[in-house]
């Protein structure tokens, strides 16, 4: 049998459709390993970026993505918690939670320190208005930075509309509320669950 009669054989075109499968597969799961792994390593340096933003500097000495502890929340669920400690003692926690805006969920991650103040919040992701909702963006304004310093027994945890401490946005109110509310929830969550967070 001459190649070119091989050729035209059904069981080498089998043959040569599943080596080529084959290969195409392999590249595939290639591309996805490698693809995975830089799109990981760059959530990795967005969150550690974004754990220090709600921290003031010199705050914590450890590596925040390491000491995580994962607690259990009747209301939040699994709460996955960075703890900022210093020269071995922990200072402080950081973690995410979220609150129903006007166009959607609006997720924020929150640093709290141990006796209860809040050193930093960050709008992780959100769909508010253009224009409106966005101004919780730190790039937009310094809304976000209202939250510093307030706790849980010295704030009035409503907008100002509504007869508390922070300030609302012209046609947007539903977008502040729901990133004070969200705050105040990141609160009672670190009251609540302190001796979890601090212990060893």
């Amino acid at each position: 049998m001459n190649m070119a009669t091989l050729r035209e054989g059904i069981s080498y075109q089998g043959v040569l459709l599943a080596a080529f499968s084959m290969l195409t597969a392999a590249s595939l799961v290639f591309g996805n390993a490698v693809t995975a792994s830089a799109s990981s390593a760059a959530e990795e340096n967005d969150l550690k970026l974004s754990l220090t933003q709600v921290l003031p500097a010199g705050f914590s000495d450890n590596d925040l993505l390491k000491d995580v502890v994962v607690i259990k929340d009747d209301k939040l669920g699994d709460v996955e918690v960075h703890r900022a400690a210093k020269n071995g003692v922990v200072k402080g926690a950081t973690f995410e939670t979220a609150s129903s805006g006007y166009a959607g969920p609006i997720k924020i991650l929150v640093g709290i320190s141990s006796d209860g103040v809040v050193q930093g919040v960050r709008v992780l992701k959100h769909a508010e208005t253009p224009g409106l909702g966005d101004k919780i963006e730190e790039a937009k304004t310094s809304w976000i930075h209202s939250f510093e310093g307030k706790a849980l027994t010295n704030t009035r945890w409503l907008v100002k509309k509504d007869g508390g401490d922070f300030d609302q946005f012209a046609g947007a109110t539903i977008t502040p509320r729901a990133v004070v509310k969200a705050v105040k929830e990141a609160l009672e969550f670190h009251q609540a669950h302190h001796d979890a967070i601090y212990s060893k």
